[in-house]
């Protein structure tokens, strides 16, 4: 038994697949451990036990949530002489350019536990200073009496020679003041140049691993020793929970990378290689574009805060079915990014919320069904929702249903500027893609926003409630590696490059065997970063026989041309292992009548005709407006849209 376990804002999703059979679970998150909703949807989804289930892929928030909420473990920062600020001064850019006082994130580890000590290096690596010992041994004494649970060591060119902030770690192990693990290293974590991001990326792996790691633990203590656990990373791969400890940070921006590899999969399936992914859930709502394949981009943010690994090109807003909807000083109506999250929950969920949210909004106009929600495991207060409405329906001065429309209007405005930022901003035209509607919401808003960006096509597939958790269990094993070079593409440096790949790929192949990866399904992916000498910024190529020329095809393809005749410079050598795994045996479905009448639950009043997704089979068509109703989610199919049912029981959604 395999099992998908996507832990969302508000709720918590499964997919089981048993011996090739799916099935799905939802139940409400439980915020204060989010350990327990996926212990308790585990004992449901195995009636058997869970020591039948065999491997387990989870999407984990525990990171993300530590450095949003501050509450990460009590962390120290070393660094060469002089340096000691390196967190607190940054870049020294402005988030908004015209803000006359500028609020800047603070670091996550403050001043009084950051220290320096006499040590240096050069570019090429060679010592300048060497590492104090007496200066390290009296920094490691204050950080053993403060109680810190992991340092952090960011040495200058330690990407280059790593061998003081190795002899850091030797030295803090050798006294018995700290464990291994709590010394982490900017030459482990990130080899690359750039001290201010270098810095960052190692700083906020020590705010999270202890965190992580304490939860990993909680979870494998509650798990059968037979099971594997594997958890999901930002780049959309997935590694087991050791290698997770020792690369906590790897997971923070996890949370909606499973959707988009869960979508990928299942449009290629449906032959759809170009598509838009609109995931909306109670919380969030994450957009991405897939132009035949995932794309990855080389540093993301997090709070503010730079973190320099590798993730899925995801935009994310504050448009969810949990967004509360408000009015400001001056009137305007305004929806998100404030959520009313799990608890206590839209006013409709009955669990003390009084904020109107886009779910009490959708309720109100009949798109969600009192009888239907959750598959009618979980009751809605239709009549609360319509009280809380109504209220603010008086002070915007319109009518009930005017004021559930503008809520929803809104949300889709917010929805709407995301995608154009992930398609026309990038050059691409949405017409050209297929808007692949997932999470609990995604499917009641995607014919509203495809017209608002003249997208012809949607895609719903089967369970888009719970596609996430289904991500996790199609999701290959992937490990990252980098060296930074900084040098001249020379034949001495290319030379010098195949060397450094040499050795990352016996350790890619031995990491891989570590995760039980054998050697024939193992793929490696070697590129590199360069630039034109001067440039401040890099673009990554593949590597091959002509570096010069990949680069300068990529720099034409990046910004409309190239100059064969400047010095090309490399910056990073980079290897991405995949180890794949045993995919599902998902099977097609021959078509079959055309009338989609079995499925039909009642008529309504409205006109608006009601179908269940259960009852829908392969080559059934239908017109809107329509819903469907399904345990995991609703469909709303707006007038002037057709439906069918393809081989793979998803609906593709079509304007007439």
């Amino acid at each position: 038994m395999l099992v998908g376990v996507d832990i969302g804002g508000t709720f918590t999703d499964l997919v089981v697949s048993d011996g090739g059979r799916l099935s799905i679970h939802k139940l409400l998150s439980t915020p204060d451990d989010p350990a327990r909703a996926m212990i308790d949807g585990l004992k449901v989804a195995s009636p058997p036990g869970l020591d039948a289930i065999e491997r387990i892929a989870h999407g984990s928030t525990v990171a993300t949530n530590a450095i949003l909420e501050r509450k990460g473990a009590k962390a120290a920062f070393l660094t060469t002489h002089g340096f000691r600020d390196l967190l607190a001064i940054g870049r020294q850019n402005r988030p908004a350019l015209y803000a006359l006082q500028p609020q800047l994130p603070a670091p996550l580890i403050p001043r009084e536990r950051c220290y320096d000590v006499p040590e240096r290096l050069d570019h090429t690596g060679a010592v300048l200073t060497p590492l104090d010992l007496d200066a390290l041994d009296a920094v490691l004494n204050a950080l053993a009496r403060g109680a810190v649970e992991a340092v952090a060591v960011c040495f200058l060119y330690s990407y280059v020679n790593p061998a003081h902030e190795l002899a850091v770690r030797a030295r803090a192990v050798e006294r018995g003041l700290f464990h291994a693990e709590q010394i982490i290293l900017s030459c482990e974590v990130l080899p690359q140049f750039r001290e201010y991001e270098r810095g960052s990326t190692v700083a906020l792996e020590a705010y999270v691993r202890p965190v992580v790691s304490r939860y990993l633990a909680r979870l494998e203590e509650a798990l059968p020793p037979g099971s594997a656990l594997r958890i999901m990373k930002s780049d959309g791969g997935v590694i087991g929970a050791l290698a997770a400890r020792e690369q906590a940070i790897q997971t923070a921006l996890s949370g909606p990378a499973a959707g988009v590899i869960g979508a990928c999969h299942l449009a290629r399936l449906a032959g759809f290689d170009h598509i838009m992914t609109l995931d909306i859930g109670g919380t969030s709502t994450d957009v991405a574009l897939l132009p035949g394949a995932p794309v990855l981009r080389p540093e993301s943010e997090i709070d503010g805060l730079p973190l320099r690994i590798r993730t899925l090109d995801i935009e994310t807003v504050g448009a969810g079915g949990g967004s509360i909807a408000r009015l400001d000083a001056g009137g305007a109506l305004h929806v998100g990014p404030e959520s009313a999250g799990a608890n206590p929950g839209p006013v409709a969920y009955g669990r003390g919320g009084a904020d109107v949210t886009v779910t009490d909004a959708n309720i109100v106009l009949g798109r969600l069904d009192a009888a239907h929600f959750l598959g009618g495991r979980m009751t809605l207060d239709v009549e609360a929702a319509r009280t809380a409405l109504e209220a603010l329906a008086a002070q915007m001065g319109v009518s009930l249903d005017a004021a559930a429309r503008g809520i929803v209007e809104v949300a889709n405005a917010n929805i709407d500027r995301a995608l154009r930022r992930v398609s026309i901003a990038r050059g691409y035209d949405p017409r050209d893609f297929t808007l692949m509607a997932f999470g609990g919401a995604g499917p009641l808003h995607a014919c509203e926003v495809a017209e608002q960006l003249h997208i012809p096509r949607v895609l719903i597939p089967r369970y888009p409630g719970v596609l996430c958790a289904f991500g996790l269990l199609v999701a290959d094993i992937q490990r990252d590696y980098s060296r930074g070079v900084l040098a001249p593409l020379t034949r001495e440096a290319i030379g010098h490059l195949r060397a450094i790949l040499s050795d990352l790929t016996r350790q890619a192949h031995a990491d891989l065997m570590r995760e039980g990866v054998v050697e024939a399904d193992q793929t490696l992916i070697a590129s590199v970063d360069m630039r034109y000498r001067g440039q401040a910024y890099e673009l990554t190529a593949p590597f091959g026989d002509d570096l010069a020329a990949a680069f300068h095809e990529a720099h034409a393809r990046a910004y409309g041309h190239a100059m064969p005749e400047r010095e090309v410079e490399v910056v990073t050598l980079r290897l991405q292992a995949v180890g794949a795994v045993q995919k599902l045996a998902l099977t097609p479905e021959p078509a079959g009548a055309e009338s989609a009448e079995p499925a039909l639950i009642q008529p309504r009043s409205d006109g608006v005709a009601v179908y269940d997704r259960e009852r829908l089979l392969s080559g059934m068509r239908f017109a809107g407006s329509a819903l469907v109703f399904q345990l995991d989610s609703t469909v709303y199919v707006g007038e002037g849209w057709s439906a069918r049912v393809d081989g793979w029981r998803n609906l593709i959604l079509e304007r007439l």
